[in-house]
């Protein structure tokens, strides 16, 4: 998603210019013109692309057939806000574009709107023109704060080649926790199977079960 520095209202753009916010001020100040992160003490509106949207619907979809078939204790969502820290442990508001997360948190309190203080299961992310945020601020974010699983949807392929590869293809990369608590990744690319330690089943068959196979060409043909 593209993330815009404007505040939504005169008295919030006067107050996030005088001090910074932290996680439960930013529900208090947020507006309901639209979706706001928490950035570096600012409010920050994100806006993104129907593509940018439908890639996120198509990923959200699979989870949510997974959850339902096997009966996992998981919901799946795109509103989840998200608390993290940034490099100098400043907090963060961050709304993944889908978010898993274990049903016991995600109902232990289901009149509380001031977001997720505990790591979701899985994060994933739409690489949008500020590919730095996915690649850079945001997986170390989800690592520093222990998400086990972030994907990043590089469907436009716009990070560096460094990741992409040359010439750079479109690619999702699936980052998992090893044990050290360090973030590893693997890269699909075209028709290659997607590997989610989460949904294992998306590629690896049980018996008796159908096979559910999502793969990099079905996402980018979202």
């Amino acid at each position: 998603m593209v993330a815009i520095a404007q505040s939504p209202s005169a008295l919030n753009l006067e107050l996030t210019q005088t001090q910074a916010l932290c996680f439960d001020q930013f529900f208090e100040h947020r507006s309901e013109d639209g979706r706001y992160e928490l950035v570096d003490g600012r409010m920050v509106k994100i806006l993104a692309t129907r593509e940018h949207y439908d890639t996120a619907a198509l990923i959200q979809k699979n989870f949510e057939q997974e959850i339902d078939r096997l009966k996992l204790n998981y919901v799946v969502n795109n509103v989840a806000m998200v608390l993290t820290t940034n490099k100098n442990q400043q907090e963060q508001g961050r709304p993944p574009d889908v978010s898993v997360i274990n049903r016991d948190i995600w109902r232990s309190d289901r009149l509380n709107y001031q977001g997720i203080r505990e790591p979701i299961q899985v994060a994933v992310e739409v690489v949008s023109s500020n590919w730095e945020d996915d690649y850079i601020d945001k997986l170390n974010e989800y690592e520093q704060c222990g998400i086990p699983e972030y994907w990043i949807v590089d469907y436009l392929a716009l990070g560096s080649r460094s990741y992409l590869g040359y010439p750079k293809q479109p690619s999702i990369f699936v980052f998992t926790l090893d044990i050290d608590r360090k973030y590893k990744f693997i890269r699909f690319q075209n028709a290659e199977r997607i590997i989610s330690p989460t949904f294992p089943q998306l590629n690896l068959p049980e018996p008796n079960l159908p096979e559910i196979n999502l793969t990099v060409e079905q996402v980018l043909a979202a």
